[in-house]
């Protein structure tokens, strides 16, 4: 099942190697556990949670290449990441290229994520509270799915370093004064994937 993610990825020019996939398969396999009891994700189908959740996370490196957003030793912050999207498969994918930064203020999903990082063996910080809560600061804050679009922005803008970029990652709908600071790009196995990028000055 995992070989699904590597041909996806590869049609859309990621590449996985093997030790990317093993960790992969070993987040499907928890993430399948885990949903049994806490509900982590709606999202239950393992094909489903490798396209919707695993390549749709992976997107994101698109992004940064065609925008030239530098990701090297930088921190980034995935807020509101839930079960770990798309924060914990750009770890996954990066290593340690780049700092992870989880937040999450539902408390097993806290637990589900630092058991994951074990599993995994891939090192990141979950911090376990509101964002509105977090002093720290962060070169790239991405949010995926959280919530209303300008309270993100509200909240995520107050994370961000000088010079810093929030991205939002949005599905059909962006709201009209958004328009001139989303790029919309298409992926092969998903529908058409937006994203809302500001930087702040």
């Amino acid at each position: 099942m995992i070989e699904k993610l590597k041909i996806l990825a590869e049609k859309n020019g990621i590449y996985l190697t093997e030790e990317h996939l093993e960790k992969f398969q070993k987040y499907l396999d928890m993430l399948l556990k885990w949903n049994k009891v806490y509900n982590l994700t709606s999202i239950r189908k393992k094909e489903e949670i490798i396209t919707k959740h695993f390549l749709d996370s992976l997107t994101c490196i698109k992004l940064f290449e065609i925008k030239n957003i530098d990701i090297k030793n930088k921190d980034i912050a995935d807020f509101g990441t839930g079960a770990g999207f798309p924060g914990v498969p750009l770890k996954i994918y990066y290593q340690d290229m780049i700092n992870l930064f989880l937040i999450e203020s539902v408390g097993k999903k806290c637990i589900f994520l630092e058991m994951l990082s074990k599993e995994l063996n891939v090192g990141y910080t979950v911090l376990c509270k509101r964002a509105e809560e977090i002093n720290e600061k962060f070169d790239i804050v991405l949010s995926r799915a959280t919530g209303e679009t300008f309270e993100v922005i509200k909240i995520g803008k107050n994370l961000l370093k000088e010079n810093g970029y929030l991205i939002i990652m949005k599905g059909k709908e962006v709201e009209e004064e958004l328009k001139d600071f989303t790029i919309s790009l298409n992926f092969y196995g998903l529908t058409e994937r937006k994203f809302i990028v500001l930087q702040k000055r």
